[in-house]
Parts: structure tokens; sequence; C-alpha cells
């Protein structure tokens, strides 16, 4: 993720700002340049925005629906566009019952990690609107029912990317880390999964070479999926799981190892932008310690070199994991990426870089 400044006075603001804190105006994200720019109220048109970025000369915007009147969203939408939703929030099908206590904060906290989510998928230039015979991407956030009824299950269906609500409460979050023996679990690494196993259906399971290349490394992904699952939850990963998977329950299927892979890999891109953005190099004392040139600008973007981005990652990830310890907390980046794992994320660089090539896909 960049950081951004505001266009009127150059404060430093970030990306889930509403408000600059230095002269108060109003903050949007601009999906169409890609920024969060300062705006200012159109002359005499009541509802309508302009932006003094150079890029936006002539662009009026609107905000999100969801921006004024329900305070989940602070991003704007182009007023050619007669969508009231903006681009984000348009690809959430089913919202929490906002009548039931806590569902505004959590339905707050799951459009924070959709956004980010959706940032990293257009930076990287993928495909989210369908497309031809292709489901178009979609979430729907569920809570739990009444007592006796089967719990939402966060997962994927055909396009669908469905989150169970009680994982937006922290401490149900951590409860349920903890119990099925992760090391890592947060929202915006559940939607990074779950829309793996949505592009795993549009850009591996359709193009015959990917999908033998797919085969190759994670498996043969016609192998009975629920029996898998079942032997995992029974048996638990082999013993040596981590010379060949990037988590544990990356071992249970090829497909569930792809997704896994996957959400690992926008982790990575993420981190990087963020780290170059901010202007992060490491020059230790000691030769021998971990050392990082100041990240240049665009590593992590789709036209990025994969060693390139894997030289700069390991020691984003040692300076990572001792500032959290530094601050009492586990390791922000509790993995080991073996050889094996290294070429899987390699794969799916090229097939997201190959993807934003094309230009052929719909975004």
């Amino acid at each position: 993720m960049r950081v951004f400044h505001c266009d009127h006075c150059g404060q430093l603001v970030f990306f889930e700002n509403t408000h600059c804190v230095s002269c108060g105006h109003l903050l949007a994200f601009l999906p169409d340049l890609m920024v969060v720019g300062s705006l200012d109220q159109a002359a005499g048109e009541a509802g309508l925005w302009t932006s003094p970025l150079p890029a936006a000369a002539g662009r009026r915007y609107r905000l999100c629906a969801n921006y004024p009147d329900l305070q989940v969203c602070n991003w704007a939408v182009d007023d050619d566009d007669e969508t009231p939703l903006c681009r984000s929030c348009r690809l959430t099908r089913v919202t929490p019952d906002l009548s039931v206590a806590g569902h505004q904060v959590a339905w707050y906290r799951l459009e924070v990690a959709k956004r980010r989510l959706v940032y990293t998928l257009l930076t990287l230039g993928l495909p989210i609107s369908g497309a031809l015979d292709q489901e178009p991407l979609v979430f729907q956030f569920l809570a739990d029912g009444a007592s006796g009824e089967a719990p939402v299950l966060t997962g994927h269906s055909s396009g669908v990317v469905t989150i169970n609500v009680a994982e937006a409460d922290d401490a149900e979050r951590e409860r349920r880390r903890t119990a099925l023996g992760e090391p890592y679990r947060t929202l915006l690494g559940h939607m990074r999964h779950e829309v793996g196993h949505y592009y795993w259906a549009r850009l591996i399971s359709r193009d015959p070479a990917r999908l033998a290349r797919f085969r190759g490394l994670f498996g043969d992904d016609r192998q009975d999926y629920a029996a898998a699952l079942r032997r995992h939850y029974e048996s638990g990963p082999s013993p040596d799981w981590q010379d060949r998977f990037v988590s544990a329950y990356g071992s249970a299927h090829p497909w569930e190892d792809w997704a896994e892979t996957w959400a690992h890999y926008l982790h990575m891109t993420d981190t990087i932008e963020t780290a170059a953005t901010c202007g992060v190099s490491l020059r230790p004392r000691r030769s021998d310690e971990p050392s990082l040139a100041r990240v240049p600008a665009g590593l992590g973007a789709r036209d990025s070199s994969f060693d390139r981005l894997l030289e700069s990652w390991f020691p984003i990830t040692y300076l990572l994991n001792n500032l959290n310890r530094g601050l009492g907390h586990g390791d922000a980046y509790p993995f080991v990426l073996s050889p094996a794992v290294v070429d899987k994320l390699r794969f799916v660089h090229e097939t997201v870089a190959a993807t934003a090539a094309s230009g052929a896909l719909l975004r």
C-alpha cells in the first residue's frame, strides 16, 4: 500500500482516512487515479466534488453511497458512472444485519479489509468483473443464525466469497486461530485466501498449459477434496509439511495449497509496496546481518522481477519480526519459505504478470 498526501496542504494521509487532520478537507480514494485525494465541493452542484489533481481536471465525483450514509466506505465514484456504489462496495452482495448490535462495526472492518484487497487486485491488473462465461467476483458477509443452525463457513463457491461476520471480532478470531493451530489469521488474510480460489478457477482451470504446470508444482487437483480435508482435520499435516508448503493448511489439498500460496504472494506484494513507498532500507553495522538498499519504487507491482521481489522480502521480514518482538508481540511473519514454496510463489507471480500483460480480461 502506498501512502498519500493532501492535495491542499501536503499533510500525510493514509488509505483509510476520510478527512485531512491538518486542513480539514474531505478525502476519498479515487479508483480511476488509484490515489487518495482531497476534494472540493463542485460549485453550485450539491453532492458533486472535484479534485485539484491535474490528472482529475474536468472530472467530477460523487461519494460512494456507503460513505456519507453509513460511514463504512471512503471511496468516490466518477459522476459519469450511474452506479451509486464504488468499485469496491458494489462487489458486496450481502451485508450484515445492521439491527444487530456490533454489526455496524463488523461491516466497517470487513469493508476496510476488502478495499485493501481490491486495491491490490487493481494494482496487479487482475480481473474482478465477469467476462463471457466467467463469474464476477462478489462477497457476502453472513452471521451465524439461531442456535441449532449450521454455522456460516468462510469460503468460496462459483465466484462468491463468503466471510463469517464473527471473523471481524478480534477476540473470536483469535479464539479460532488458537483452536485451529494457525500462526496467522486476519480478515485481510481470509479475503486474500478465498479470492485465490476464485482466480484458480478463472486463470488456471481453463488454461490447459497453465493447469499442467500447476499440477506439476501443487499436485493433482482432481483428488477428492472433501476426503482430503477430512484427513487433514483428523490426522493433521505430515511432519515435513514445511519442506513443501507455505502453511500446514496448504498441505490439505492442491486447491488449498494454491489459495495459501496466492494469499502469501499478495501479502508480499502489498508489504513490499509499502516498504518502497516509505523508503525503507537496512544498513547494519555488521556485514553478516541482513541488509537492504532502499526498496525501489514499483517493486511488488505486476511488472516487477520475482527475483528482485524475493531478494527484498527476506530483509523486510527480518525487520518486521524484530520490531514486533520489541513491542512484545509474536512474529509478524511466522513463515519459512522453502525452495518448493518459492517455486510455487514464482508460478503465482508469472500467472499474475501474464494476466495483466494480456489485457484480454475485463477488470
